[in-house]
Parts: structure tokens; sequence; C-alpha cells
């Protein structure tokens, strides 16, 4: 029985093909969206034996599910700068030019899209976020024992928060946040939270 995507560590050559494969997919991601995803084309792309593909991935979404894990293992980690406007501005100002970037944009856009109408590929998608959410929980955490945010404040929720605005935007008018809007997001949420909306008691 074959290892869900993703659960095998691999090294040397199939670490290449992983990479290659997952290159690949994220390509046709972004230039033609989810339904023309196809694991023939994804090898071909790749370099990669057809055969090899479907053993290693069976189907699309195990392709997707694994494509998302990778992307949170290699995104970038907190920036710590002291303050937690800080640290939620340098937070937002990483999904900004995530969703600015010219593939990575339309590739996010075509996951969530998928994730509306595929279980599989949803679930895959909210673990990439809890993922990305848990990197930068600690920067609240420490907001609130510096005495920056109100005891009990959820510290997730208000991470959350920061990217929501910044997805709202790119997803209903299909242009993507500027620096500004970053730094705002940032900004209304920290404020948001110290007023207690988040949990905590002002």
């Amino acid at each position: 029985m074959s290892a869900e995507p993703g659960t095998v560590r691999p090294g040397g050559r199939t670490a290449r093909v992983r990479a290659a494969v997952l290159r690949a997919a994220g390509d046709v991601l972004a230039e033609q969206g989810f339904a023309h995803l196809d694991l023939a084309d994804v090898a071909r792309r790749a370099e990669v034996g057809k055969t090899t593909v479907y053993r290693r991935w069976g189907n699309v979404t195990g392709l997707v599910t694994d494509l998302l894990a990778d992307m949170a293992e290699q995104s970038l980690p907190r920036t710590e700068t002291g303050s937690v406007l800080g640290d939620l501005r340098a937070n937002a100002a990483l999904v900004q030019r995530t969703l600015a970037d010219p593939r990575q944009g339309p590739l996010f856009r075509a996951v969530i899209a998928a994730a509306a109408c595929d279980a599989r590929t949803a679930q895959a998608l909210a673990r990439f976020y809890e993922v990305r959410v848990a990197e930068w929980v600690p920067c609240v955490e420490q907001g609130v024992e510096r005495g920056e945010l109100p005891p009990g404040t959820d510290p997730a929720t208000v991470v959350r928060a920061v990217s929501a605005p910044l997805y709202y935007t790119l997803l209903t008018s299909g242009v993507a946040p500027d620096p500004a809007s970053a730094d705002r997001a940032a900004e209304a949420a920290v404020a948001a939270a110290k007023a207690g909306a988040y949990g905590g008691t002002p």
C-alpha cells in the first residue's frame, strides 16, 4: 500500500523528482488553474516518467495536497521585531508579497477555488494555513506577555485577522493588495486586539 503523499521522507533522486513534479504542478495551477491540472502533463513538464507520478501521488488531489505541504515547509519563518505591531506588519508584508507574486498569486487563487468543491483539497489548504498561522502565533503571545495586548487575546485569531483583508482584496477584485494595504491590515488587527475584539479584556 502506498504511503500518503508527503509522508515519505525523500532523499537523493526521489527528492529531485518530487521537487520537479511539484514545481511543474505549481506552474500549471498558476497558468491554467486546477481544472487543467493533469498528472500526465505534469510528468511531461517535469521530465519524469508518468508511471512514477501516478504511483507516488495517485491523483490530482494527492498532488495538490503534497504541493501545499511543501509550500508550508518552504515558507519563510516569522520575523520578530520586538513589538507586536512590527511583527504583524512583517507578517502582512509577507502575505502581500506572496499574493502579488506573478506565480504565487494565481496559484493560490486556483487552489482556493478548487478547495470550494473538493474536500481533500480543502483539507490540505486548511492544513497549510494551520501551519502558517502556528508559525506566527508566538509573535502575538509575546505581545501579550509584554503587555501590548490584553490577557486572554486569541493569538491565532489575530494572525488570521491580519491576512483576511488581503485575501479578500485579491479574491473579490482580482487585484493583489499593495504594501500600504498590508500595513493597514496589521494596524487594524492590532487596534482591534487592543480593544479586546479577539478574546482579551482591554
